[in-house]
């Protein structure tokens, strides 16, 4: 293939790709889950001229704890920076916010492609099937739900699966340059893949996994002296966020990420008088232990990796012991399975929250790849075995297009009217709130609820994480921030609203509003199970 060939099947790529994910972005008008509601609003106050701020505490183990609240103090910036672009220019709205994950998002099948070009001529597949292949696998990329559903959501997912694809595409390349001689120390892509490891860490503390795989990947190619170039450019990148943090939280990295190691359900990330510790962590028992890593293995392989892929990530998963193997794989194969291992054994609890999930962009494009190298490989066996006179190589890739897409045109809708379900929500809470004469504006103050974040970016008022903690602890958190509001949407905990209808001690604080309102049915369903509570004790 010509330069003027791979950049024109490159950009054709990204034009499908790109198509795709506005098509789907569109249904979603909600920045579902949390996090995304959380880069957006950190992007919005940026453009508000607030600064780096969130109007909402989802957790209290870093301090300080004051509004408006200084953002990051676990996930980083780079998401929010990128959808500051688009807002600057558009208005500080999620539509606005979307474009930027849109747009890095459509990168991704780009580098699929190139990665399943670089695959093919490793194993010296002929033109014809070598074409067939690369092409195959960006377009069923470009259609993949994991991949599409978060490419409309602008959080870390998309941001990090390019910076990690391409970190992971020139450490194959060095080291295929290495195998001919040494690699001078200040080679562009050296110095490149500095950048993007940098750049990675702005966006997601699993960066620390490239890192390593560069290391094992120099190690093997001999070439450990470029390991030290590549970190201090990596270091260059991320020192003034370690300033900002250090001036701010007195840490220079996210100590909270170890807590949340300790984490024995998901709910602990909410904690105030009852937060992850070692000893609370070890008082589980042995048997829990093993099922909590039991819980997160079957959570990372299954709900993350399999099931929304279906049916190529079935093929691509039975198939990546044989097909992550060669030189231009390996990096990217270290890189999953460092990832997998340390989320499902030291973060078993946390992952199901998301912390795989939103690391495994570049997962997906390897079980991707995996399974259309294996119905590539079968079908040419196969045709061999039946002397086919005709090429056949382009079976596997439109299986794998067609099952991809078939799922993303049934599934993702779903997800399009659960956003506009949970907009309703909220707009209906606020409608009867100020019925009753309270509504939910800055006159009501801190707002303690379990989705802390979307109340601050719907309502633009300070809200505070519900923790799962009996009535009496959070009567003292709401005494600590003044707060005289505790909201309940859908969700239920081990306490809340258990507790309070059990009467338990403390509950008697907190007197629920009648919410009730004769009417139009709809208006209920669009309520859903919301609860609204005024603390009463002083």
């Amino acid at each position: 293939m010509t330069r003027r060939e791979a950049w024109l099947t490159a950009g054709l790529l990204f034009l499908v790709a790109l198509a795709a994910r506005t098509f789907f972005a569109a249904q979603i008008v909600f920045p579902k889950p949390e996090d995304t509601a959380y880069y957006v609003g950190v992007a919005r106050n940026m453009i508000d001229g607030r600064g780096l701020v969130s109007d909402a505490m989802w957790s209290y183990q870093t301090p300080p704890l004051v509004f408006p609240r200084p953002a990051f103090e676990v996930w980083l910036p780079l998401p929010s920076f990128l959808a500051a672009v688009p807002m600057a220019v558009l208005g500080t709205t999620f539509l606005a916010a979307q474009v930027a994950s849109v747009v890095v998002g459509a990168i991704v099948p780009v580098l699929a492609w190139r990665l399943a070009a670089d695959v093919a001529a490793e194993r010296g597949l002929s033109p014809t099937r070598a074409r067939t292949l690369a092409v195959g696998t960006g377009l069923t990329t470009a259609v993949y739900l994991p991949l599409l559903l978060h490419s409309a959501l602008p959080d870390s997912t998309m941001p990090f699966a390019v910076l990690a694809l391409a970190a992971c595409l020139l450490m194959s390349r060095i080291a295929a340059a290495a195998s001919t001689g040494p690699v001078r120390a200040l080679d562009r892509r050296v110095v490149g893949l500095g950048l993007l490891i940098g750049l990675a860490a702005l966006t997601r503390n699993d960066a620390i996994w490239l890192g390593l795989t560069w290391l094992i990947v120099a190690w093997r190619a001999r070439q450990l002296r470029l390991v030290a170039l590549t970190g201090v450019v990596a270091f260059l990148v991320f020192l003034p966020w370690m300033v900002r943090d250090w001036l701010v939280f007195g840490s220079p990295l996210p100590g909270q990420a170890v807590a949340n190691a300790f984490s024995v359900t998901g709910f602990d990330i909410f904690a105030w008088n009852d937060p992850p510790t070692l000893a609370r962590y070890l008082a589980v028992g042995p048997r829990r232990l093993v099922e909590m890593r039991v819980e997160g293995f079957s959570h990372n392989l299954g709900s993350v990796l399999l099931l929304p892929g279906l049916p190529i990530s079935l093929i691509g998963l039975v198939a990546l012991p044989w097909q992550a193997r060669g030189r231009v794989v390996r990096p990217l194969a270290l890189f999953a399975f460092m990832t997998f291992l340390v989320t499902t054994l030291f973060f078993p609890v946390s992952t199901t929250w998301g912390t795989f999930l939103h690391a495994s962009g570049p997962v997906q494009v390897l079980v991707a790849l995996s399974g259309l190298l294996a119905l590539d490989a079968g079908i040419a066996r196969l045709g061999a075995r039946l002397g086919w006179t005709r090429p056949v190589a382009w079976l596997g890739p439109a299986l794998g297009i067609f099952g991809s897409l078939l799922f993303s045109v049934v599934l993702l809708p779903t997800f399009g009217i659960g956003s506009q379900d949970t907009w309703a929500q909220f707009a209906e809470l606020d409608r009867r709130m100020t019925a009753i004469g309270h509504p939910l504006d800055q006159s009501a103050g801190p707002v303690i609820t379990n989705f802390p974040i979307w109340m601050a970016e719907t309502r633009r008022i300070s809200a505070l994480a519900l923790p799962d903690e009996p009535p009496l602890d959070v009567l003292d958190l709401a005494h600590t921030f003044k707060a005289r509001l505790v909201v309940l949407l859908d969700a239920e905990s081990t306490h809340w609203p258990v507790d309070v209808d059990a009467g338990v001690d403390g509950a008697a604080c907190f007197r629920e509003f009648d919410l009730t309102e004769a009417g139009d049915p709809a208006l209920d369903t669009a309520l859903g199970g919301a609860r609204v509570f005024e603390v009463v004790c002083p």
